[in-house]
């Protein structure tokens, strides 16, 4: 069942799935930086990959590739189709959510309420790896409200390993489902990478990438020392240049791109995008943090913040707004 799931992918570093966060504008922002961390699109729920417009959905630019697509869902069938789909359209992998907690999600059958239901998840993964050739992989938390217990997280991770998934990403913290919100879950319950750690010694034979908290280049390379892979999400988005120092100290690059390089072929993305339709903030929001820890920052975001609703059609104004990123020196000249 498994020898046709066999890739070369790299998952050293990998990019979190980040609603509202990681849509195709932000990946190929992240790919001037990085050629090598593998990059994953924000959930999106199985009606919508099915029914909806899959143009806007599900596309993507080649240069985004490593790129896997993250579906939430709980119906087998539906699943089973967006694996295909997922394949169709060139994914290099699906991963199913089993680790958002969020009302709306919980509502709908799927992200971390489903770590209740090992069941009903194997049979979904089963589904989902018997309709597609791609990798498909799991990404859960530790544990859910009460329960953070080694052995229930073993056992509900081989009850996906007997349905012939390998690759799991764990995201260190247990998943509250009542009385805190998404983003507090991403930060009260406490971090616990020991029982990732014991999880990847159990089951030597498994692909394990540790997630949560995860934010210097140090910590990387320690958890490298026992996982498969670091997944790290919200530290990019608010320093994508972070990118940069992951190339050279993990990937060992030498041949390394300047912000102004960055700065330089978005500005021929957003003109090309800009002409199809799309909205400039829908792309420059995504630069908020590129001067990040620099001198002029602050002013670079509040320019940002004060200019980037430029209207569609005014190219220029798009440019003008992308020029400015391209030095330090300009932001403090320009923007007083």
């Amino acid at each position: 069942m498994d020898s046709k799931k066999k890739t070369n992918l790299n998952r050293k570093v990998s990019i979190a799935p980040m609603m509202d966060c990681t849509d195709r504008h932000d990946r190929f922002f992240l790919r001037l930086m990085s050629k090598n961390v593998m990059l994953y699109s924000e959930m999106v729920a199985t009606k919508s990959a099915i029914h909806g417009d899959r143009k806007k959905i599900l596309s993507y630019s080649p240069e985004e590739k490593p790129l896997a697509l993250q579906v939430g869902g709980s119906d087998k069938k539906e699943l089973s189709e967006v694996a295909k789909i997922a394949e169709d359209m060139g994914y290099d992998e699906i991963n199913i959510n089993l680790g958002c907690p969020s009302k709306k999600v919980q509502k709908n059958m799927f992200g971390a309420c489903l770590m209740r239901e090992p069941d009903l998840v194997s049979e979904c993964i089963n589904e989902m790896i018997n309709s597609c050739s791609i990798p498909v992989t799991a990404k859960t938390r530790i544990g859910f409200d009460e329960t953070e217990e080694f052995d229930y997280l073993n056992k509900f991770i081989n009850k996906m390993k007997a349905a012939g998934c390998k690759i799991f990403f764990l995201h260190a913290r247990r998943a509250i489902l009542k009385g805190l919100t998404p983003k507090q879950n991403l930060t009260i319950p406490k971090l616990n990478y020991e029982m990732v750690y014991q999880i990847k010694k159990e089951n030597p034979n498994l692909e394990i990438i540790i997630n949560g908290g995860i934010s210097k280049i140090e910590e990387i390379k320690k958890h490298l020392n026992i996982c498969d892979g670091v997944m790290i999400g919200r530290k990019v988005y608010q320093n994508p240049y972070f990118l940069v120092d992951i190339e050279r100290e993990v990937f060992g690059q030498t041949i390394l791109p300047t912000r102004e390089e960055v700065a330089e072929k978005l500005i021929k993305y957003l003109e090309k995008e800009v002409k199809l339709g799309t909205k400039v903030n829908h792309i420059m929001r995504h630069t908020v943090g590129l001067y990040h820890g620099q001198i002029g920052s602050n002013k670079w975001k509040r320019y940002l913040s004060d200019n980037m609703m430029a209207r569609d059609s005014d190219f220029q104004k798009a440019k003008h707004i992308m020029t400015i990123v391209q030095n330090n020196e300009k932001i403090n000249q320009t923007i007083a």
